[in-house]
């Protein structure tokens, strides 16, 4: 049994031999891309000049904290549902304009962006709205049928079926269905974005 003990070690000691060194670029990576995850969040919290705070690192860093901050900021851009989404998503795109440098590519982006956000606002308001509405009768009438059943024809009950527990279930479910296009959609821009210089 000592055998083979000292043999899986003498394996794991291989293995981490073939890994080699850690290169003085991998340190930096793994010390300031944190950072600029952090920087990122205080930008977005904060009202702080990003290119003041990206200028107080040394060259070889500043790319790994700008690496950082537009992982960030890239997935701090979200469906516009409240006038918060959009007030961080506005954020998150400046900030991310800023560390860009192919500003042209980065506005490419946007442009599309904005379309998804103004169909999801426009559009896709009346859709779950319609939704909401198809769902409500279709649960009104599956309980109204079932108060039927238990109670016979001359029950006049009226269920408020929004509260339903049920109700709430399924519309949920409805809504992150109609969420689903813009959310594919959305990720597809925010892929491009993350690719761009």
């Amino acid at each position: 049994m000592g055998e083979e003990i000292k043999s899986a070690l003498e394996i794991a000691m291989e293995k981490v031999d073939k890994l080699g060194e850690v290169t003085e670029e991998e340190r930096l990576k793994w010390k300031y891309v944190p950072e600029g995850e952090k920087l990122a969040a205080r930008y977005l919290k904060q009202n702080l000049n990003l290119l003041a705070e990206l200028s107080q690192y040394e060259e070889k860093a500043r790319k790994h904290v700008t690496e950082g901050a537009q992982d960030i900021l890239t997935r701090n851009i979200n469906l516009p549902r409240r006038d918060l989404d959009r007030r961080n998503n506005k954020k998150a795109m400046d900030g991310l304009k800023i560390l860009k440098n192919d500003k042209v590519g980065v506005e490419n982006i946007y442009s599309r962006l904005r379309r998804i956000f103004d169909h999801y606002v426009e559009q896709g308001e009346q859709q779950r709205k319609q939704a909401y509405e198809s769902l409500k009768a279709e649960v009104e009438a599956r309980i109204q049928q079932a108060v039927q059943q238990q109670l016979g024809p001359f029950a006049g009950i009226k269920v408020d079926v929004e509260s339903q527990p049920q109700f709430q279930e399924e519309w949920r479910k409805v809504q992150a269905q109609l969420d689903l296009q813009y959310i594919k959609l959305l990720d597809e821009c925010k892929h491009e974005l993350s690719a761009i210089l």
